[in-house]
């Protein structure tokens, strides 16, 4: 297992993707649930503001994360929200849902079931992927950048103002401070300089070196990733089959 963790717009989601396809592994986006159960809040329009109601109704809704790096879908209820949770709007609540423990504890068990499932393992991104969610990750990488570099990059996926990307990256980083601690036994990655292959290459390298054989050698060719089609294994989907 790689576990990658970082703040926002440090280029975690689209490196784990590229690391998953090259070393044929799995690929889970974390964020995506906490996305996914903030974005059913606003739907039901609950308070996130309220605690006890967050933490009494953080589980009833399904959530399900596709693990397929080339089809990374998110449904709530059968229903696919992966568009509608990467709105400016739930960006703004995410972090506010994601601090309620019963939240944490309800999608950490997630979480772990589904990387239990993943056969032959996988790219875990998040905040706490290396410090909680799966602290004996074979690897572990901490990916950061510099904040303007990080606010250009989110600014460019969402067509934002670069400056207004900022100063809300920066509210995040505050709310999520306690979540987003370094693993002691984390590689430290600033990708400010490097481009997004320069960054996948160093990860698969690092993978491959402590990987012992475990993960697809340099330059193999990947056909089709393994387990695809495989059933359910309970309410936490791990649902990498594109034809699910």
């Amino acid at each position: 297992m790689v576990a990658v963790d970082g703040p926002s717009g440090s280029g975690k989601s689209s490196a784990s993707k590229g690391v998953a396809r090259e070393l044929g592994l799995r690929y889970l986006d974390t964020g995506a649930m906490y996305r996914a159960l903030t974005w059913w809040f606003m739907t039901e329009r609950v308070d996130t503001t309220d605690t006890a109601l967050i933490a009494a109704r953080a589980a009833e809704p399904s959530i399900e994360v596709s693990t397929d790096p080339d089809d990374p879908w998110t449904r709530v209820n059968g229903r696919d929200v992966t568009r509608e949770i990467r709105t400016q709007e739930v960006s703004a609540q995410v972090s506010v849902v994601a601090r309620v423990p019963e939240v944490r504890a309800h999608l950490i068990a997630g979480q772990r079931a589904i990387i239990a499932a993943a056969d032959p393992g996988v790219v875990a991104e998040g905040r706490d992927i290396g410090t909680v969610v799966a602290p004996a990750a074979q690897l572990k990488v901490f990916l950061t950048a510099d904040p303007g570099a990080r606010a250009r990059r989110r600014a460019a996926e969402l067509s934002t103002d670069a400056g207004e990307t900022e100063a809300a990256q920066a509210r995040r980083d505050r709310l999520d401070a306690a979540q987003s601690e370094k693993a002691a036994d984390a590689v430290l990655l600033d990708a400010t300089d490097l481009t997004l292959g320069e960054v996948i290459d160093k990860i698969t390298g690092l993978a491959r070196e402590r990987g012992e054989g475990l993960f697809l050698p340099a330059g193999a060719e990947l056909v089709g990733l393994p387990g695809q089609g495989q059933e359910d294994k309970g309410p936490w989907a791990w649902a990498g089959d594109k034809s699910s």
